[in-house]
């Protein structure tokens, strides 16, 4: 048995069943990626793969048994590479981070910016997607490190660390009639005019429909996007009332709108930094994790993950 062998099995798997992409993926030939995944299914004894002639369609029940064993000999082998390299050169390697759009634009470029002074030679990755593509891009390994609003709480194999609260804020053209109001703003208000704010999903979104559903409210939507540049965009041309996080209202460069305080109509929202369980964190991880967020400091992210039975070392 070779770590080969189980990374074919693994990519396999990843690739649903397609061996030209595995073997694109392992730098290897098709053949090769057959022969080595033929042998571990003899070395085993078991039938790995269910097969239509020299297809592989899926995983047999045995297949689907050793999987998770295959994915923890590999994790375990990847977190024994980081253990020594963390020793040999704490200050060089790879950081891969995962964040939605709005943590990408507006939350993490001064973190950046701080991280790449104080680790130059650390070669920095960041990847956007939505929440449920950051929560897949850290349990896959892709990435070391997630921040995003929603659903990285929902995933048992990820610790999640809250980082800070924010809320929403609406944006419209000026002049616009909602400025005049002496009075908050009110959800009935908001109501008589097109929406412009996230995909479901994103950002904060779904307290935004829970607060209208409570009152028995059902807004116009008339456009949603993942990122709230797009929709500042549409809220200048006069398509409707934007309503964004509030850290990505910028009076400087958002000179053509005007925002109003939406604190006191949607529920406040906690952006949430999450790792793999189980995945070692080389030392300028936990400096990135305590620049972004000044209280989540190595000690106090090691407890946390201590907490859920599989600890961080």
């Amino acid at each position: 048995m070779n770590f080969q062998q189980l990374r074919s099995v693994r990519e396999t798997v990843r690739s649903g069943f397609n061996l030209t992409e595995v073997a694109n993926i392992l730098y290897t030939s098709q053949p090769g990626v057959s022969r080595q995944i033929r042998e571990l299914e003899e070395e085993l004894g078991i039938e790995i793969f269910v097969r239509a002639g020299k297809r592989l369609t899926g995983l047999t029940p045995p297949g689907a048994a050793v999987l998770p064993i295959v994915e923890r000999l590999l994790h375990d082998a990847d977190n024994l590479r980081r253990a020594g390299q963390d020793y040999s050169a704490s200050h060089e390697g790879r950081l891969s981070i995962a964040a939605t759009h709005s943590q990408a634009r507006y939350a993490l470029p001064q973190v950046v910016r701080d991280f790449r002074a104080m680790f130059p030679q650390v070669s920095l990755h960041l990847h956007q997607g939505s929440p449920k593509q950051v929560a897949e891009m850290l349990l896959s390994g892709e990435a070391d490190i997630g921040v995003a609003t929603e659903a990285l709480a929902h995933y048992e194999a990820l610790v999640t660390l809250p980082c800070y609260r924010w809320t929403h804020s609406i944006v419209v053209p000026p002049e616009h009639p909602l400025l005049a109001l002496t009075e908050p703003v009110t959800l009935q208000q908001l109501t008589e005019y097109p929406i412009i704010t996230y995909e479901l999903g994103y950002t904060g979104r779904a307290h935004i429909d829970e607060a209208f559903a409570r009152e028995g409210l059902r807004p116009d939507v008339v456009l949603s996007a993942m990122d709230a540049d797009v929709i500042k965009t549409y809220v200048e041309l006069g398509m409707g009332v934007g309503i964004v996080a509030s850290i990505a209202v910028d009076p400087e460069r958002d000179r053509q709108l005007r925002a109003l305080d939406a604190r006191h109509l949607f529920e406040v929202n906690v952006t949430r930094l999450a790792v793999r369980k189980g995945t070692w964190l080389r030392g300028y991880a936990y400096s990135f994790i305590e620049t972004f967020a000044p209280t989540l400091q190595r000690e106090a992210v090691e407890k946390a993950v201590r907490a859920t039975g599989t600890p961080l070392e």
